[in-house]
């Protein structure tokens, strides 16, 4: 892969440590966005927080999947590793989290959310932070939690009128 590319992705991957980026793709929806751009972040922020839950309170407490071995990758990104299980990829859960609940309410505002939630996902096998099944079900697990934060209001309303 060329250096700048791997830049890039790296780039975008520091951003997106500790949900920075999808915090501030949400504030930048709910200001300019008006109701379209707020029910857009609330949603993207509300399956990030379920992302994150299945993934690092449950699922990598149930796995001790090792990181891939450091002398698979000949580049210095290796040495930057998390400590946690490499089962399943918390960064790209987040990603297809945000731009998965996005979507819906927003369409372009999601595929534009998809380009860097794409990058994370390719970014955590480059660096040698995770195996491809890693990332692949992170972001299932993404998926999921943006699907299941879309349905639960009429899951709620169901429940309620019953």
């Amino acid at each position: 892969m060329p250096a700048r590319v791997g830049k890039a992705l790296t780039a975008v991957e520091k951003a997106a440590q500790n949900t920075k980026l999808w915090c501030c793709a949400a504030g930048t929806m709910a200001l300019f966005g008006g109701r379209r751009g707020r029910r857009a972040a609330a949603g993207g922020l509300g399956a990030v927080v379920v992302a994150q839950v299945l993934c690092s309170g449950l699922c990598k407490q149930l796995n001790d999947r090792p990181r891939p071995p450091e002398e698979w990758f000949p580049h210095d990104e290796v040495e930057d590793r998390p400590d946690s299980s490499s089962f399943p990829s918390g960064h790209t859960a987040a990603a297809a989290a945000f731009a998965g609940a996005v979507v819906p309410a927003w369409p372009v505002a999601g595929a534009l959310c998809a380009v860097p939630a794409a990058m994370v996902a390719v970014e955590r096998v480059w660096s040698g932070a995770h195996y491809p099944t890693d990332v692949a079900a992170g972001a299932a697990i993404g998926l999921a939690s943006a699907a299941l934060v879309r349905s639960t209001p009429h899951l709620l309303q169901r429940a309620l009128t019953g």
